[in-house]
């Protein structure tokens, strides 16, 4: 039986799990493709920012790092430590004790992280939505071609393989398009998720130097007062 008279003798069930299947590895491809953009666009845009954040750091110019931060908006490190510069920048003159500014400034962080890590996980649900459920749905369609097997088999009143080909190739057909559209979602989940740990660790380690940075500048600073 070739495969286009396969899909002619497939009911409406079966054609509507095929195009359910087809519309959700659409949409985990589209997933895919912007997750791999999102997260190339930070890696490569943070690999040029830390240099000059760390040089402007060094100068003590902290209006220069936030313009640093400010012209790498797709980067993930420039989008936490942003919050924290600026944080110590409007706050500075308003606290008398720098623990003080630094605590504010590390919630300010944390706040920046959170957000940025929400957005960096964004789709990341639904690919694994995808890659649990697209087999299901398969079987689904697997169930309704081996019903229409038995059909066959009761309007024939006979086992033979004309009898029950259709409905057969029906179920398979289904099974195969729901591990084709699974497979590759938990694939490109558990890629991506890993990225994204190694996203979190990067964004985790410079808060924490960042507020390194911020202690040693309040207690330099009362140190000379």
């Amino acid at each position: 039986m070739q495969l286009t008279q396969i899909f002619k003798d497939m009911g409406s069930i079966g054609w509507a799990v095929v195009i359910a299947l087809v519309l959700l590895s659409v949409y985990s491809v589209t997933v895919m493709v912007d997750k791999w953009r999102a997260f190339r666009a930070a890696r490569n845009q943070s690999l040029k920012f830390l240099p000059e954040f760390v040089t402007a750091l060094k100068k003590g110019d902290l209006k220069a790092a936030v313009e640093v931060a400010r012209t790498h908006k797709k980067s993930h490190l420039a989008r936490v430590v942003i919050a924290g510069l600026l944080e110590y920048i409007n706050d500075e003159g308003e606290f008398r004790d720098g623990h003080d500014l630094v605590g504010a400034c590390g919630r300010a962080l944390e706040r920046a992280q959170s957000v940025t890590s929400g957005e960096l996980k964004r789709g990341l649900g639904a690919l694994a939505t995808i890659g649990s459920t697209a087999p299901f749905i398969g079987l689904f369609g697997t169930v309704v071609g081996i019903i229409h097997a038995f059909q066959g088999i009761a309007e024939t009143g006979s086992g033979g393989i004309a009898s029950v080909s259709g409905g057969i190739a029906e179920a398979l057909i289904t099974t195969a398009f729901g591990l084709f559209v699974a497979i590759p979602a938990v694939m490109g989940f558990n890629y991506f998720t890993g990225v994204l740990e190694r996203l979190l660790i990067e964004m985790s380690n410079s808060s924490a130097e960042l507020m390194d940075y911020f202690l040693k500048r309040t207690e330099g600073k009362h140190a000379a007062a």
